[in-house]
């Protein structure tokens, strides 16, 4: 079958958030023709294969497009996240996707769409159900599919199954017998919404089980919140998380630090979490999991039988009726980091700490306010994706150094006040001359946020030395 050949300025693989994200910017602030393909039928990426008790864990005016808002504006009035700012479901965020294709991207006559389409490698992609093949003159390629996130319902366990019932996470709302317990394999965000959802249905916790190799630290969810009501929560975190970098003695004494001032929060306070993925969390949903009490930690799982488990530290005792949940999928991983910008070739990747979808949107922003290469690079320095608990280190620094050079430039700090997917900016724009307490805060960012970088180059170069970084 002969190529169709096709013409524009920005070929865009991936329609999941990033590239939307990406799109939407382009659209806005240039006069650029735009092709997006994407092998699923719907834009969205991940979300059209998440399980359906999926939630945002921040809050929703950090996710989506620029120009089109996600929250309904209001706050949780019942359930774990009572209290703060909606989180929108996973068919809420589906929904919302294709509005912004079908009422925004569509109809500006510059957005053309395909999808069930694969990628076939630079500016090529085929179509599943024709076998149609085409090829685009394009002035700039956008990997939008860069940032790879692991799919519950697509995830193959790396640990053999033999005798056992194990499903997918997604599987979960379809269980129609009570079975002999449930078992909840993996640490992360996963793990934790599958724990969650067990017990908000009202499975009693001694009948969970739960294998987390790794504990995490995470983030308490108030401190996110991108409302002036809770703005000595929100700005006194990074003021707090600056406090506790800068006057930390060693690694071990800033994440205690950090732990004491509320920024960080992990399950089990005899455990020192060794993983980090930037999660957050409710106090609410804190104290939830704490009541879950058969937590194993002996590695990751390496077999699963009808009667026993084998782990890295040893084996435990399962039964055939056990119900085994895998949520030993990763969430968003990348240990490659290239370059944001190469010639005719974009990579999204993040930019801003905790905010791939933000990211995203800057990137195509300084893609369309920026002529030189090397100075889109330095402007978007790459804030690695982390893992380890220590990768909060190089983490933080790479952000902090962005951050830096954002402010730096006019323009820039204007873009970040009047874009709608950085809440921090409009937070800090509305503190008036009268409000001591609220400057009070922003004096202690503004005094602790040079030596905390400071402190985290040294850190970072610390771990180097010890082959960590």
């Amino acid at each position: 079958m002969t190529d169709i050949t096709l013409k524009t300025d920005y070929l865009i693989a991936g329609a999941g958030a990033v590239g939307m994200s990406f799109a939407d910017v382009i659209l806005t602030e240039t006069d650029a023709d735009i092709i997006l393909f994407d092998s699923r039928a719907k834009p969205g990426g991940h979300w059209n294969d998440a399980y359906p008790f999926v939630t945002l864990h921040q809050p929703s005016q950090y996710y989506g497009v620029s120009s089109k808002e996600l929250s309904s504006g209001l706050r949780d009035e019942v359930g774990l996240n009572k209290g703060m700012a909606d989180l929108a479901s996973g068919a809420e965020v589906n929904a919302y996707f294709d509005q912004v294709m079908r009422q925004t991207f569509l109809p500006s006559g510059r957005v053309r769409w395909f999808p069930m389409c694969d990628w076939l490698g630079g500016t090529r992609f085929q179509n599943r159900l024709t076998g149609q093949t085409y090829s685009v003159e394009a002035a700039k390629t956008v990997d939008a599919t860069f940032l790879k996130t692991s799919i519950p319902s697509r995830h193959t366990p790396n640990f053999t199954v033999s005798g056992a019932k194990l499903i997918p996470l997604n599987d979960l709302p379809d269980v129609a017998t009570p079975p002999d317990g449930y078992t909840v394999i993996g640490g992360g965000k996963t793990g934790i919404d599958a724990c969650l959802w067990l017990l908000e249905m009202g499975v009693a916790p001694k009948d969970i089980r739960w294998i987390t190799p790794r504990d995490g630290w995470m983030l308490d969810r108030a401190n996110t919140q991108p409302s002036m009501d809770f703005f000595e929560q929100t700005l006194g975190s990074v003021a707090n998380q600056f406090e506790s970098i800068a006057y930390s003695t060693s690694i071990d004494d800033m994440f205690d630090r950090l732990e004491a001032c509320g920024y960080f929060v992990r399950i089990d306070k005899d455990v020192r979490p060794k993983m980090f993925h930037g999660a957050t969390i409710s106090q609410a949903e804190l104290a939830a999991l704490r009541e879950i009490k058969n937590v194993v930690r002996m590695g990751r799982v390496k077999s699963l039988g009808a009667t026993e488990i084998v782990l890295d530290g040893g084996t435990v005792p399962t039964t055939p009726g056990t119900l085994h949940v895998d949520c030993s999928a990763s969430a968003i991983t990348n240990e490659e980091i290239k370059p944001i910008f190469a010639d005719d070739l974009i990579t999204p990747q993040m930019v801003r700490s905790y905010q791939p979808i933000f990211s995203a949107a800057f990137i195509a922003h300084i893609e369309a306010t920026r002529a030189d290469d090397a100075e889109k690079n330095r402007l978007c320095g790459v804030v690695p994706l982390p893992n380890h608990d220590t990768d909060f280190i190089r983490f933080t620094s790479a952000f902090m150094l962005n951050q830096y050079n954002w402010s730096q430039e006019e323009d820039l700090r204007q873009w970040l006040l009047e874009n709608r997917l950085d809440g921090f900016s409009k937070l800090v724009s509305q503190v008036t001359p009268e409000d001591t307490a609220k400057k009070a805060i922003l004096k202690r960012i503004k005094e602790a946020s040079f030596p905390a970088g400071m402190k985290l180059q040294g850190y970072v170069s610390e771990l180097k030395k010890c082959g960590m970084a």
